[in-house]
């Protein structure tokens, strides 16, 4: 290297930082998404559900899937790794129909139950039944009519707030003798039912129609089979048939009262929900626990209850015991769950369901003090009304049979 040339330093690299400020509001910035995330799956107690493996539930199930298929209950189940997947339909349907492959059946009553139960015995594959809930059947109606009904003498008041009752009690046999015909002890006609514009004095619902109860499809719904039932058992001076004979000439004579049939029983509820209810079925056979969510619905929403519709207890009565029948383990670990955990059977209530007590009793203890805190009225069943029994499985059906005219659905099995 030539002497005289001047010495080269050596280059440097040079590393940037980046302002403090800046930094801080970068970590700011992004750093919340994660942890705010994280503080809600801690505490909404969802934060092991990713991880989880979830169950899916086949199941068959009538009026009492709307439980299921509520938002608040579908979360609880998910919390508990069950998802349920639901194929809609009545509850006789759901009997006579083939039930392989499925984990839980929910018809809305214990005669389908039974029939689902004596097919796995024969079988040699028994079930396992669970009552998580009860709900009595009603007649629903409007105010109006409910009005026009206590002037005949046919339905009587029951206390609400306001002078403006909630719930009548319905005299059953007075009310069959209107549809026959018979008023006041004065039978013209059995085929000439009376209609409402005949025993309406004072104009209130103008309507030409037959006095009669709507149901849904006798031949698919517990509700319609167990209207039936107790219109038998009214008609049969307050008895149930004891012969084949007996029960079919029985099913011929009040099959004029049983005529209006044809909707899910889902769907009749709807329609008595809708605007329109009161044109198409101004009495309808649906579920208290129906009606009471519809009440409390309202409640909530506006912080007042639907005064225009009520319900009609019939005084000769039947509480339906829904229950869930267990085809498989996974399906059994779901009736455990729905009967005995209290988040699930707190939104029962809130459903308006009547939860059952520790004992296994059908109780309203809980679901009174929830409607009374609401400001709802609670509904209460008379001391001396008549309990009505259906009768045997096999005449039962065989009267369902007769009334509904129903098709031989046996060979779906």
């Amino acid at each position: 290297m030539p002497a005289n040339r001047p010495a080269t330093a050596e280059p440097r690299l040079t590393v940037t930082r980046p302002p403090r400020r800046r930094l801080r509001r970068a970590l700011a910035s992004a750093l919340p998404v994660p942890v705010i995330g994280l503080v809600l799956l801690v505490s909404s107690g969802n934060l092991l559900l990713p991880l989880r493996q979830v169950v899916t539930i086949e199941a068959k199930m009538a009026s009492k899937r709307d439980f299921f298929q509520d938002p608040v209950v579908e979360r609880l189940l998910m919390k508990h790794g069950f998802r349920v997947r639901i194929t809609n339909m009545g509850s006789r349907e759901i009997a006579k129909q083939d039930y392989e492959g499925y984990d839980v059946v929910f018809p809305s009553g214990q005669p389908a139950a039974d029939l689902i139960s004596r097919e796995r015995a024969r079988a040699n594959r028994p079930v396992l039944l669970y009552r998580p809930f009860v709900s009595p059947i009603v007649l629903a109606t409007y105010h109006d009519y409910a009005e026009v009904l206590a002037a005949e003498g046919v339905a009587e008041r029951r206390p609400g707030p306001d002078g403006r009752p909630m719930y009548y009690t319905l005299d059953m046999r007075k009310f069959l003798d209107l549809s026959r015909g018979k008023r006041k002890g004065v039978q013209r006609d059995p085929g000439d039912g009376y209609r409402w514009d005949e025993i309406d004095r004072d104009d209130r619902v103008r309507n030409g129609n037959k006095i009669l109860a709507q149901t849904s499809d006798i031949c698919e719904a517990n509700s319609a089979g167990t209207y039936l039932g107790l219109v038998a058992f009214v008609e049969h001076g307050n008895d149930a048939p004891d012969s084949e004979a007996e029960a079919e000439r029985l099913a011929r004579r009040i099959k004029p009262l049983l005529v209006e049939q044809g909707l899910p029983s889902s769907e009749r509820a709807e329609t008595y929900l809708s605007p329109d209810g009161q044109s198409i079925a101004p009495v309808t056979v649906i579920y208290e626990h129906q009606f009471l969510a519809h009440q409390i619905a309202k409640e909530a929403e506006t912080g007042a209850t639907d005064d225009e519709r009520v319900l009609l207890y019939p005084s000769t009565r039947f509480v339906t015991e829904p229950q869930l029948v267990a085809l498989t383990g996974e399906g059994a670990r779901l009736g455990e769950l729905v009967s005995e955990d209290p988040e699930l059977q707190h939104r029962a209530m809130e459903l308006g369901f009547r939860a059952r007590s520790a004992t296994g009793g059908a109780t309203g203890d809980e679901l009174a003090r929830f409607l009374t805190e609401r400001h709802i009225p609670v509904p209460t069943t008379s001391s001396d009304d008549t309990r009505a029994v259906l009768p045997s499985l096999p005449l039962l059906e065989k009267m369902i049979e007769i009334v509904g005219d129903c098709p031989d659905r046996t060979d779906g099995r």
